[in-house]
């Protein structure tokens, strides 16, 4: 039912996080659906962001949402296409792309113009490094995470985004194993800055803790990206997708969705319908007031085997009502 790792938060931090809560612009949306999609509501989301018993904060639904309703959308604060992806989606929003059929092409590609223009300003940074030895690193090793600190840090170089966005954001429990095997990522990372000629007064924020910190946040908080191909297939299909890396086009972190706690038997699904914005949306009835929960692994998966994958990889024991029972 909850991720009490992830949301376990100090007494005495409540109280200006409250105030936090309720004044933070989050960036959501509720676009003109399709036919076959309908709103929650016409007007801001119905629902609210408050601090729970045990699980730090969680989202409540102020009304009743109808099952299938698209409660509201979410657009990244950081994302990045996987590296395996890297030249077959809009570097930018994920789109996938048609395939390049002649070898010239071997830049990063876009899906529009439009977002193209949204990136440039860092993506101009992106270009000024050399990222061989970043990439290598994370492709040796599977990791994902690492990409995101990257697209962050040249975020914050360029003056498109803050250094501490995502303080917000609860992070995950490191190892002092775990914060060790990151120092060889943070040296990369500056090293490709440092070869830049990246200017000091531009790069005083990127510190190892730093890297450390943010690191640990994307670890829990991000999404992997399963694009449904532009169709609106089942929603309990859906929530049974596979959890291998090589199925998602990249990562995402939003501010929002980060919100919402774990449920093994959710009633509000996250889905990718053709690009990174996240559309919430409502498995069955919900009544006012009631925690709106998603699931973050695979449901279909047996009892221990949740347990395993939820514990090894967001630091808790489930106990919601579908795990109480055993099933």
């Amino acid at each position: 039912m909850y991720r009490y790792s992830r949301w376990g938060w100090q007494l005495k931090r409540r109280h200006s996080e409250r105030k936090l809560l309720l004044g933070f612009p989050f960036c959501y949306s509720t676009p003109t659906p399709p036919e076959n999609e309908k709103l929650a509501s016409p007007g801001p989301p119905p629902i609210r962001v408050s601090i729970t018993e045990m699980a730090g904060r969680g989202v409540f639904a102020t009304r009743r949402i109808g099952s299938g309703d698209l409660i509201h959308t979410a657009k990244p604060l950081v994302s990045h296409p996987s590296l395996s992806s890297i030249h077959s989606v809009c570097y930018f929003c994920l789109r996938k792309l048609k395939p390049v059929t002649s070898s010239e092409d071997c830049n990063v590609r876009f899906c529009s113009q439009e977002c193209e223009e949204q990136s440039k300003v860092f993506v101009a940074v992106e270009r000024k490094a050399d990222w061989s030895a970043y990439d290598d690193y994370c492709r040796t090793r599977g990791l994902k995470y690492p990409l995101l600190v990257k697209r962050l840090a040249c975020m914050v170089v360029s003056g498109v985004a803050s250094a501490d966005c995502l303080d917000i954001l609860q992070p995950a429990s490191l190892s002092s194993e775990m914060i060790s095997e990151m120092g060889e990522g943070f040296s990369l990372l500056q090293s490709a800055f440092m070869k830049a000629k990246a200017r000091d007064e531009c790069m005083a924020f990127l510190t190892e803790q730093w890297y450390i910190n943010v690191l640990a946040r994307f670890r829990i908080n991000s999404f992997r990206i399963e694009l449904a191909g532009g169709s609106y297939e089942d929603l309990h299909s859906l929530a049974a997708a596979s959890v291998e890396t090589e199925a998602a086009v990249g990562n995402a972190v939003y501010m929002l969705p980060s919100f919402y706690n774990h449920d093994c038997d959710p009633n509000v699904h996250i889905i990718w319908i053709d690009n990174v914005n996240a559309r919430l949306k409502a498995l069955r009835e919900i009544e006012a007031g009631e925690e709106l929960r998603i699931c973050y692994i695979d449901a279909s998966m047996d009892h221990d085997a949740r347990q395993t994958i939820l514990f090894q990889g967001f630091g808790f024991r489930c106990s919601c009502l579908r795990c109480s029972s055993g099933d």
